[in-house]
């Protein structure tokens, strides 16, 4: 029947539903191969009958110099899904994403291309010396901080890419790590800590050597 064109090539099915998805602008299927005990493969496909994100599924079609397994891969990074070391070495090769496992997103450059670029700055990470810079300044102006001050504080400027139980995670690790280089200190208790400046000299010596 393939030689005689009746049905199309076999194996071509899979395919066809990635350029079909591709092509209206839906995010890609989802595809889930497993064996069962009996060591035949169980195939699950998922579709999503909706556009996760208008702006950023343009890129599909109007970047030809992407290709499908790019585009692939890009979808799945869209989603939150994991994607292998050898992947993220191919897409951030060719610049089409940023971050550290597991917490990707997509590059300036695609970012730019979907008109997502507020989006970009909010899922890059900045650098840990500004929020260390960020503590400083509101103990010099407020004096002492609690820890949901300080949450209060940082929370709301941390990468979206970053789950909420990662973030708060980095504000502890940002608080600690001022605490042990001597910058702050804890003037409360381990369960209701208030968090002051330890040495001006040491701020003001901090601040200069990495100024806004």
């Amino acid at each position: 029947m393939v030689r005689l064109r009746m049905i199309d090539q076999i194996g071509s099915g899979i395919r066809r539903m990635f350029e079909t998805q591709r092509e209206r602008f839906f995010p890609l299927p989802d595809y889930l191969i497993e064996p069962d005990s009996q060591a035949r493969p169980r195939i699950e496909v998922s579709i999503s009958g909706k556009i996760m994100d208008a702006k950023y599924t343009r890129i599909l079609m109007k970047r030809p110099d992407l290709g499908l397994h790019e585009v692939l891969l890009l979808d799945r990074v869209q989603k939150n899904q994991r994607i292998t070391r050898i992947e993220v070495k191919q897409l951030k090769v060719q610049k089409l994403i940023e971050g550290r496992s597991p917490n990707y997103y997509i590059s300036a450059k695609v970012a730019d291309w979907a008109g997502q670029k507020a989006d970009y700055i909010r899922n890059r990470a900045l650098d840990d010396d500004y929020y260390k810079r960020l503590v400083v300044e509101y103990l010099q102006k407020f004096k002492h901080a609690s820890r949901q001050e300080l949450n209060d504080l940082l929370l709301p400027k941390l990468s979206d890419a970053l789950t909420p139980d990662q973030k708060t995670h980095k504000v502890r690790n940002l608080i600690q790590f001022l605490r042990r280089d001597g910058i702050i200190l804890n003037t409360g208790t381990n369960k209701t800590p208030a968090w002051v400046l330890s040495d001006k000299k040491v701020i003001a010596k901090r601040t200069k050597e990495n100024p806004d």
